[in-house]
């Protein structure tokens, strides 16, 4: 274990309370599916939480103001980010985020596919129509680029900007809103400056709510590039804005359900807040007290951290590089890698994979049928082993693939 104390051999999960190791338990598959790394979390947390149960009393908790200051001094320091304190909604995960801005704004959502499946859901749950935009992606190889289709955002929304009493919206109070992922999951891009900027502009024009999942913000992989916060491009942006964040993936203790909303609009802040009463709980003591442990002495773990999994990626594009019947695109952000398995011409790739020893993520929930997601976010040694496994399901397709073909001919 390094002086920051991250372990590159995480635990063994098998025959534990874990969800992803679960889904396969009693049966030689290895989980590489849902966003939940295999490492510990790092010691500081867990520390941080044996003080915290040392107490002994675990009735109705709150919010802290250390706890605030440990958030918008992380939030300065990494991106430049000045946030007020009052702006911070707690939450019990990223994911009822989604759901109450959903709830919040009475309009359209608009989704941009491929995308994390609760972007699909949240709409409709809420009694919101959906609106779906492909991301454009060009392709080179075997390599993908993903960008932001600008034509057909800008035909998806055909209106001119909404009025009310022939006057234009105020910005804390339109009718429409654009779910954006960012980075996104699953399609691992870490979005540009000029690319935001063209966004913050879209949304203006259109007068659009802007809810953007930042929870990968802190995986950024490409070293040089450092995540921009939407709502940190201005002030013009961030009164449309409503950002979710955790340190759920970043220091893996998803388990812990503990996430916050950045809204510096106190008219729409407000709104939010009241979408939630009477359905959403407070999040629970041990997570607030893992989050505030995290932003302030988590640093040098989570350094080490991306040092493993930029080792990992590499690995695993070095591998997916050589086996062109699949189709991916580098992953600049998050632990997760996106990809193409249709041309192996396989009616259910998910259960193909699993027989040969590799659980991943269907790429239809994300609105792509055909496509896997990877989470390498795993001890380098299970990584080989499922690379191993990757490079047989391939050929074993293959295979398959040739001998359907050659029957055809007898025929």
């Amino acid at each position: 274990m390094s002086r920051a104390g991250f372990d590159p051999n995480p635990p063994d999960r098998r025959g534990t309370d874990s969800l992803k190791w679960g889904k396969y338990a009693g049966r030689d598959i290895l989980p590489l599916w849902v966003a939940d790394m295999d490492f510990a979390a790092p010691p500081a947390v867990l520390a941080a939480l044996e003080r915290r149960l040392a107490h002994g009393v675990l009735g109705y908790g709150t919010t802290w103001p250390a706890l605030a200051e440990a958030v918008t001094e992380h939030l300065a320091q990494e991106y430049d980010w000045a946030v007020e304190p009052a702006w911070l909604v707690w939450l019990p995960g990223l994911v009822p985020g989604l759901n109450i801005a959903c709830r919040a704004v009475a309009g359209t959502a608009f989704v941009q596919t491929p995308v994390y499946p609760p972007f699909l859901s949240a709409p409709v749950f809420s009694g919101r129509k959906l609106a779906r935009i492909p991301l454009a992606c060009a392709r080179t190889g075997n390599r993908l680029q993903w960008e932001m289709d600008h034509t057909a955002l800008e035909a998806a929304i055909t209106s001119p900007p909404k009025r009310k009493n022939g006057e234009h919206c105020h910005p804390h109070d339109p009718d429409d809103i654009l779910l954006f992922c960012h980075p996104h999951n699953p399609v691992g891009r870490a979005w540009r400056r000029d690319e935001l900027e063209w966004l913050a502009a879209f949304a203006e024009r259109h007068d659009l709510i802007v809810c953007s999942d930042e929870i990968h913000c802190d995986l950024i992989l490409d070293e040089g590039k450092r995540h921009i916060p939407f709502a940190a491009l201005g002030a013009r942006a961030a009164a449309r804005s409503i950002t979710l964040m955790a340190p759920s993936k970043t220091f893996n203790i998803p388990g812990l359900s503990a996430a916050f909303a950045v809204i510096p609009e106190a008219g729409l802040r407000q709104r939010f807040v009241r979408a939630m009463s009477g359905i959403v709980p407070h999040v629970n003591v041990f997570g607030l007290v893992a989050t505030e442990a995290a932003f302030r002495e988590g640093g040098a773990w989570r350094q080490e951290l991306l040092a493993c999994l930029r080792q990992n990626r590499e690995c695993l594009e070095a591998a997916l590089t050589r086996l062109p019947p699949l189709v991916f695109a580098h992953v600049e952000a998050s632990y997760l890698a996106w990809i193409d398995a249709r041309a192996l011409g396989l009616e259910n790739p998910v259960a193909h994979f699993e027989a040969h020893g590799l659980g991943l993520s269907n790429g239809a929930d994300f609105g792509a049928p055909g496509w896997v997601r990877l989470n390498f976010g795993c001890a380098p040694s299970t990584l080989d082993t499922a690379l191993h496994r990757l490079e047989h399901a391939v050929h074993s397709a293959a295979a398959g693939a040739a001998g359907t073909a050659q029957r055809e001919i007898v025929r």
